[in-house]
C-alpha cells in the first residue's frame, strides 16, 4: 500500500515538473508585452508610457514616453531589461528590409541588435522616438491651433 503512494507521488511530480517546464518554453517563445510594461513600471514608476511597438518576435517592446524618452524592454525569457534611453543617445540605422532598425546604444552596447517590427512605419515612428524628433500633432490640438489662428486674424 505504501508502494502504491510513493508510485502516485512520483507520478503525480513528474506531471508537475513537465507542465512548468512546458510553460517555461512557451514564456519564452512568446513574452506578454502586458507583463514587460508592468515591469517597465515597477523598475520606472515616474515614467508615463504614450504608446508602444512591440519587434515581430515580441522579445523587444519600444516605449514612447510622456517626456520625449523612450523605454526600451527586452525579454530575457521570464526576465525583463527595462531602460529609459535619452533623446539623441542611440544610433538608429534602417534594415535591409525596410519594416527594421540597426540600433547602436551607445550607453548600453550589450543591447546592439536589429530590431524587425510588422510594418516600414512602425519602424520609422520608433526611429523618431529614439532620436527625440517625434512630435505628435493630435486633431484637438490642430483643430484648437485653426480656432486660434482664425480668432487672431479677426
Amino acid at each position: 500500500m505504501l508502494w502504491l503512494l510513493f508510485i502516485a507521488l512520483v507520478v503525480c511530480a513528474g506531471a508537475f515538473y513537465m507542465r512548468m517546464n512546458a510553460r517555461a518554453e512557451r514564456d519564452v517563445a512568446n513574452p506578454d508585452a502586458g507583463l514587460a510594461m508592468v515591469e517597465f513600471g515597477r523598475a520606472f514608476p515616474d515614467e508615463a508610457i504614450r504608446a508602444l511597438h512591440s519587434t515581430i518576435d515580441g522579445r523587444a517592446i519600444f516605449l514612447r514616453l510622456h517626456d520625449g524618452k523612450a523605454g526600451f524592454i527586452q525579454s530575457h525569457g521570464s526576465h525583463y531589461v527595462c531602460h529609459v534611453i535619452q533623446p539623441g543617445k542611440v544610433r538608429v540605422n534602417g534594415s535591409e528590409s525596410g519594416r527594421g532598425l540597426i540600433a547602436h546604444f551607445p550607453d548600453f552596447a550589450y543591447l546592439d541588435n536589429s530590431f524587425e517590427f510588422r510594418t516600414a512605419a512602425e519602424a520609422a515612428e520608433v526611429s523618431l522616438w529614439l532620436l527625440g524628433s517625434f512630435s505628435p500633432q493630435s486633431e484637438f490640438a490642430s483643430s484648437l491651433d485653426a480656432a486660434e489662428s482664425a480668432r487672431a486674424r479677426e
